[in-house]
């Protein structure tokens, strides 16, 4: 049986069009063969609304990807989709015209003949307080609704405003902050009862081996494709990371 392919942390964005085009030549040749893709949150490097999608102030990207994405469905290839910390406001829309099923965060899949637990990773760093509380407030309903009542201009203007504001918090937190916590990553691995565990958002790709209540568990971590990019392929010999 063809492997499962799970990818995060892509930042698609027209600013690197170099990134883009080899998402799409990704899908086209690696993703159209697989049982199935996973995209873990982060696929865009920021998403406004659905109405990134309409056909006069949407993104042209935005339109590009969901029919890509739509062409894996029809070949066969189910596509599912989890929030990440820059797109979490993709919504029915999006998954409607592209075939993607929308996964809460965590999900539980079969990947490979093993239940396996997948996130996108930003839940598990819970030293990083700052952020915790911003994802909380960003989560919120009321959040949500208040900043999608504004103009599809307005809201790309703050999101440059966060962004930039991101990259000066982000730049003086030392680095373990915003890496996963251990007794984090345990204690999720303890709730489900499962011994794998997939996500992204550290930028950290690696295969982690850790002993949970006397049970041999491991922690992959999917990288990012901010210059290179690449993605764990998962079948009945086991996963394994690969780059481009």
């Amino acid at each position: 049986m063809p492997a499962a392919l799970l990818i995060s942390d892509l930042h698609l964005t027209g600013e690197r069009p170099e990134i883009v085009e080899r998402f799409f030549a990704f899908l086209e040749e690696r993703a159209a063969r697989a049982s199935a893709l996973y995209v873990l949150g982060d696929l865009f490097e920021y998403w406004i609304g659905d109405d990134e999608l309409g056909p006069a102030a949407g993104d042209p990207l935005a339109r590009r990807v969901a029919e890509g994405f739509a062409t894996l469905s029809r070949g066969g290839v189910p596509v599912a989709l989890m929030h990440g910390n820059r797109d979490f406001l993709i919504g029915p829309r999006f998954c409607e015209a592209s075939g993607a099923r929308l996964l809460p965060d965590p999900s539980v899949e079969m990947i490979g003949g093993m239940r396996t637990l997948l996130m996108h990773g930003d839940t598990l760093c819970t030293d990083d307080l700052d952020y915790q509380a911003w994802r909380r407030q960003a989560r919120s309903a009321a959040w949500q609704n208040e900043f999608l009542a504004r103009s599809i201009d307005e809201r790309r203007r703050l999101l440059q405003e966060f962004r930039a504001m991101s990259k000066e918090v982000v730049s003086s937190k030392p680095a373990d902050i915003m890496d996963v916590n251990d007794g984090a990553v345990r204690q999720a691995l303890r709730d489900y009862g499962l011994t794998r565990l997939v996500h992204g958002h550290t930028h950290r790709p690696a295969r982690h081996t850790l002993e949970v209540d006397g049970r041999r568990c491991e922690r992959w971590v999917l990288p990012d494709w901010y210059e290179t990019g690449g993605y764990l392929s998962a079948d009945e010999t086991g996963p394994r990371l690969v780059g481009f």
